[in-house]
């Protein structure tokens, strides 16, 4: 049997940000009813976390539990425990219209880390965003665009962003990251 490995084993790069890829991620998709207080205990038994409301997102400690969409949520956990909590959340929701998919191998994850305003700075650069602090907090979640590919973000604090893309873009938006947190490239609109 094959070793997982990240899409870009453990790429990191040093400019006014720091980008790096944060290796290997449990990653798991949640479609359903939002409504269901099923659906709610279900993701509460197996995260400890509860549904986030609209374009938010809860987190602690090594887990969380993103705002995709209306009907979907993307479940974020140590990437050795994602089978297990899908297997949970799949039989939890036997009665219930969801789909459950573990997602890991599908999907890449990034963290950038800077000085205040400066992580914004790089993202505002690829995505069409508001990423002004106040129009977008930390807890707040986004599925946007990153240049010419799909992605999400979100801020842990003033200084940490977190980023997702599907894995078969993962070296492309690593380079755009890196591109646009090049030394020399500040704009310095948000510091």
């Amino acid at each position: 049997m094959s070793e997982a490995v990240s899409a870009l084993n453990g790429a990191i790069f040093q400019g006014f940000v720091t980008v790096e890829e944060v290796g290997l991620q449990g990653m798991i998709t949640l479609r359903g009813d939002f409504g269901s207080a099923r659906l709610s205990s279900a993701v509460k038994a197996a995260t400890g976390l509860l549904p986030p409301s609209q374009r938010k997102i809860n987190a602690q400690d090594d887990k969380a539990v993103a705002w995709m969409s209306p009907d979907e949520l993307l479940i974020l956990s140590p990437y050795d425990e994602a089978g297990s909590i899908a297997a949970k959340l799949a039989q939890a929701l036997s009665a219930e219209h969801c789909l459950v998919q573990n997602v890991s191998d599908a999907r890449a994850m990034f963290r950038l880390t800077g000085a205040p305003g400066t992580v914004r700075e790089v993202l505002a650069k690829m995505a069409p965003v508001d990423l002004s602090p106040q129009a977008f907090v930390p807890g707040e979640f986004r599925r946007t665009r990153l240049a010419q590919v799909a992605g999400a973000i979100w801020f842990e604090d003033t200084t940490t962003a977190q980023v997702i893309c599907f894995r078969s873009v993962a070296e492309y938006v690593f380079k755009l990251l890196c591109a646009s947190a090049e030394e020399g490239g500040e704009v310095g609109f948000f510091t």
